[in-house]
């Protein structure tokens, strides 16, 4: 393999990058077969192997004669997937385990082998599950692959799904995170030695990963739940889960490890400042009816800076029609406390739910978008799939309900990809579910890409994060525009300022948050006072660069410096006496050189 290490190191000495198919033609030149017919090696096994060479064998890295330059062409060209770390950071989505919802959704899947509302076979899920829904277990994995497809991973964003976070106990919910930052904190030989001994204690305690021995367990109850053949025996979702989990001698033994304190979690929170992996953002999953000042006081001190909610409609009466027991208001007020507390927030929104219609759900969504009550941040669009052994099944069989063509479909999300302000990113417009999960209902997973290209048939403008952002491309620095956009919500004055090139593209951007005296009187317990502007998001897009370093990408230019030091002028300018910055665990050290210091849930800045 050494071999085709040398020719694609000197190919790129002649010319600066290499398209798929001159790559792909140096890879067959030296590719074998097995005599089975597999190949010997892959494009996935070559950067694994270089980087082995790259820190352990010094006298074959000599041999290659790679300088810094090259060797970054080098990754580039083999790196897998090179959008995973496109915006910046690198990603890890990990799964809470199984455990009962209080909410009982038409549109829902009732996978007992998941948190209600996932499935077994979502990729994330899959991980989850091989991993006992250990924190620590998925972590490591995950950091593992990336690593191996030649992505940095020193600036982390942990995404924690699973249904509604505050239903679990509060012990849990600390030790789940203590252990992602554990995971990230720890060397790379105690986190094989880590892995080995809790995969050996849950092993040792009875809980079985093995798909087969999982489906084969879960089998009787799920057919209660879905009522195949006309199960007479119907049970709910949660009195499975009781039975699997809650009643289960080996999950109640692991149960009683899964704790842990306040205090052990600052102590990793203050390890991460400095490790080599920092979260620089924390995202957690829960319902608008969860959150008070209580809830999201306690998701900041676990260092939590994003949160998603599940959302789906603001019309109430699809809400009642599809089980969503939430009213309006109380949608409006978790928007008016997670802004007031700094959060960014991101949505989930549906299109062709029970009672909608194309017309009903682009009214829906501009309105979301729109109305200061809400206006999110971010949001995951993605239309309603029929899902074996939701309730959804039997309004498809009478007729009340029926999946948007594909055709109404695409129509329906150009509109709203449309009608999306040059402040909100729309991250997703599907779900993992794997077509054989899904009756019917879409099941391409292009479908973000065929929206986007029917808008660029029709030559719409878009203004949306993602469409903008500039991705895996270079940009000119010279050639970039601070560009400011300005916009009300019930509880502040919001300002969204961006870096674009001459062409529109996003290259980074910052979210100030400027909030009305009234709101903050009107919220008791509000961990900010009046004269306290905030900032929300600090955001620079292209590869993931390692920090401290620099390179084509936006990142490590001062770009970041640069906007903040426009977001205090603007609140100083609002008269503004402080300024507040929802930093995350790995960003508090460049806070810090930015004049912030440390306030209790937030870094401050005096502008006075």
């Amino acid at each position: 393999m050494q071999k085709v290490i040398e020719d694609i190191a000197n190919a790129l000495r002649l010319k600066e990058s290499l398209s798929h198919a001159e790559l792909d033609k140096i890879i067959r030149r030296h590719s074998k077969r097995a005599h089975d017919g597999r190949r010997i090696f892959a494009k996935k096994n070559i950067l694994p192997y270089y980087l082995r060479i790259r820190e352990e064998n010094g006298r074959a890295w000599h041999d290659l004669a790679i300088d810094d330059e090259l060797d970054s062409r080098i990754v580039r060209t083999l790196q897998m997937k090179p959008r995973r770390t496109a915006s910046g950071v690198a990603t890890i989505t990990v799964i809470t385990k199984p455990w009962t919802c209080s909410n009982d959704c038409i549109y829902c899947p009732c996978d007992i082998r998941m948190p209600k509302s996932y499935l077994h076979d979502e990729p994330a899920c899959q991980r989850a599950e091989r991993n006992f829904f250990d924190p620590y277990l998925q972590t490591a994995a995950r950091l593992r692959t990336l690593s191996h497809m030649g992505h940095e991973t020193d600036k982390i964003e942990l995404i924690v799904l699973g249904g509604t976070w505050t239903d679990y106990p509060a012990a849990y919910r600390t030790w789940f995170v203590a252990e992602l930052f554990r995971a990230l904190n720890d060397s790379e030989s105690a986190r094989v030695e880590t892995v080995r001994e809790r995969v050996e204690a849950y092993v040792e305690a009875g809980v079985d990963n093995d798909p087969e021995a999982l489906e084969s367990r879960t089998r009787r109850l799920q057919s209660q739940i879905d009522e195949i053949g006309g199960n007479s025996n119907k049970r709910t979702f949660n009195q499975c889960i009781n039975d699997l989990y809650f009643d289960d001698d080996a999950w109640r033994t692991v149960s009683a490890f899964q704790s842990a304190s306040f205090e052990e979690l600052a102590a990793l929170h203050r390890a991460n400042e400095t490790s080599a992996h920092r979260v620089v953002g924390l995202v957690v999953e829960t319902r608008p009816d969860a959150i008070t000042c209580d809830s999201l006081e306690e998701l900041r001190k676990l260092g939590c800076t994003k949160v998603q909610m599940g959302i789906q409609s603001i019309d109430e009466e699809l809400l009642k029609a599809n089980g969503r027991t939430i009213t309006c208001d109380r949608i409006r007020e978790a928007f008016d406390l997670c802004r007031l507390y700094g959060f960014k927030t991101h949505a989930h929104f549906m299109v062709n739910l029970f009672g909608a219609t194309p017309e009903s759900d682009k009214r829906d969504y501009r309105t979301f978008v729109t109305d200061p009550a809400y206006r999110p941040d971010e949001v995951k669009l993605y239309p309603c799939a029929l899902v074996a052994g939701t309730k959804l099944v039997s309004r498809f069989n009478e007729g009340s309900w029926r999946p948007y063509s594909e055709e109404e479909l695409i129509d329906v999300l150009s509109a709203d990809m449309l009608a999306t302000p040059p402040h909100t990113r729309v991250s997703r417009m599907i779900r993992d579910i794997s077509a054989k999960d899904i009756l019917v209902g879409n099941k391409k997973t292009n479908l973000r890409q065929m929206v986007e290209r029917n808008l660029e048939t029709r030559r719409d403008n878009v203004d949306e994060i993602r469409f903008r952002e500039i991705s895996t491309g270079e940009i000119d620095l010279d050639t970039l525009v601070l560009d400011e956009f300005q916009y009300g919500t019930t509880s502040s004055t919001e300002h969204f300022l961006q870096w674009v090139t001459p062409d529109g593209r996003i290259a980074g951007f910052l979210r100030l948050s400027l909030p009305h005296v009234d709101a903050v009187a009107r919220h008791r317990g509000l961990p900010i006072d009046e004269g306290q502007a905030m900032i929300r998001e600090v955001h620079v897009y292209g590869f993931a660069t390692k920090i401290d370093s620099s390179g084509s990408s936006a990142q490590h230019h001062g770009l970041g410096r640069a906007l903040i030091e426009r977001a205090c002028e603007i609140a100083r300018d609002a008269g503004y006496s402080s300024i507040n910055v929802i930093s995350a665990i790995g960003t508090r050290d460049y806070y810090r050189r930015q004049d912030f210091k440390d306030a209790g849930l937030y870094q401050r800045k005096p502008l006075l």
